[in-house]
Parts: structure tokens; C-alpha cells; sequence
């Protein structure tokens, strides 16, 4: 990953990654583990391809890897969504609100790198 610039979608996906770890720590000690679980790997993942992405090999591997991200992102956000709409599971809609800004973050720059 390279370290020579300040880059919004990498710190903002780390960020995201952090919250959400915190997050599942919450659902896990009101046992909920299998959103967790699921919540966990998905939204820790955009972060990891998000990283790799900056070191691709090319421009199309660039997109294909901001294209996983954004996958995991809506992944994500699908299992924010049953947090939200189920009973007896902690919610927080900040949270919510960065996986909807991480999403509109990696749409523009998927189409912005395909025009490229």
C-alpha cells in the first residue's frame, strides 16, 4: 500500500473497518454471532481490497479489485439493514451512513477509472 499521499477511500474504508469491529463486539456480547460473524468479514473486506487495489497491476485490475470492494460494500450494507429493521439487535445509523458514503465513494471511482 503506498504511503506517500493521503488517499480518502483507503482511510475512510480502515476507519470503517474499525467502527465495525467494534460494532460486532457489541452484537457478539448480545450473542448475536452469526450477524457478526457475516457483518465482520464482509465490511472488513472492503477495506482489504480497497488496499490491494492500490498496488494493481493495471488499470483493469485497479477496477476489478474496487469492484469487489464495492460488492463487499453492499454486502455490508445489507447486513446493517437486518440490524436495523430486526428486534433485539443494537443499531447505530452512523454507521449505516458510512457504508452508504463508502458505496457512493467506490461507484464514482470505478466510473471514473473506467473512462480514464
Amino acid at each position: 500500500m503506498r504511503g506517500d499521499r493521503d488517499n480518502l477511500i483507503v482511510r475512510k474504508a480502515i476507519t470503517f473497518s474499525l467502527k465495525i469491529i467494534r460494532y460486532t463486539e457489541v452484537l457478539e456480547q448480545n450473542r448475536k454471532f452469526v450477524i457478526a460473524k457475516q457483518l465482520l468479514r464482509s465490511a472488513t473486506s472492503i477495506g482489504a481490497n480497497v488496499c490491494e487495489a492500490q498496488n494493481a497491476e493495471s488499470k483493469a485490475d485497479f477496477v476489478h479489485k474496487m469492484k469487489i470492494a464495492s460488492k463487499e460494500a453492499s454486502e455490508t450494507l445489507y447486513w446493517l439493514i437486518l440490524c436495523e429493521r430486526s428486534d433485539g439487535y443494537y443499531f447505530d445509523v452512523q454507521i449505516r451512513n458510512d457504508a452508504d458514503e463508502i458505496i457512493r465513494i467506490l461507484s464514482k471511482i470505478i466510473s471514473t477509472s473506467k473512462m480514464a
